[in-house]
């Protein structure tokens, strides 16, 4: 059997370099996550996305140590498109504004694709975060 021997996940962490951590912190504070503060340091904190869902937020000479390339330069490549759920087209929206309020930049118009609306943002350090919602699964 193919998946013999597999676990399934039972939590999620994605790794994301950043340049100054207690900006990013602030940042998102301001969208109202919240961070781990038993896996934070001067060099990295966990902020907690959901249930078992983590991003960690390492400054970026803490994230080259972890990795044998070279950090990709979010101004003019996206590395990663983090995808966030919620609960209605409204809270897309709210995310949105909170995070333009923050310093965060919105880089495109929402797009609305009758199941499914999305809007997104860049955070101070260029990760690109797709915030959508889902009212039911795409067409076959």
């Amino acid at each position: 059997m193919a998946n013999e021997g597999l676990h399934v996940a039972r939590q999620i962490f994605v790794n994301l370099p950043v340049k100054d951590l207690k900006r990013s912190v602030d940042f998102f504070t301001a969208l109202g996550f919240s961070f781990n503060l038993q896996f934070t340091n001067d060099d990295a904190t966990c902020m907690i996305i959901g249930e078992n869902f983590f991003a960690m937020l390492l400054v970026e000479p803490f994230f080259k140590s972890f990795i044998h390339k070279e950090i990709a330069d979010t101004s003019k490549t996206t590395e990663v498109l983090v995808a966030l759920a919620v609960d209605d087209r409204e809270a897309v929206d709210a995310l949105v504004a909170k995070a333009r309020a923050a310093g965060g930049a919105v880089p495109r118009e929402p797009q609305d694709m009758g199941f499914m609306y999305s809007h997104g943002f860049e955070d101070p350090d260029g990760h690109t975060w797709e915030v959508f919602h889902m009212s039911e699964m795409p067409p076959a």
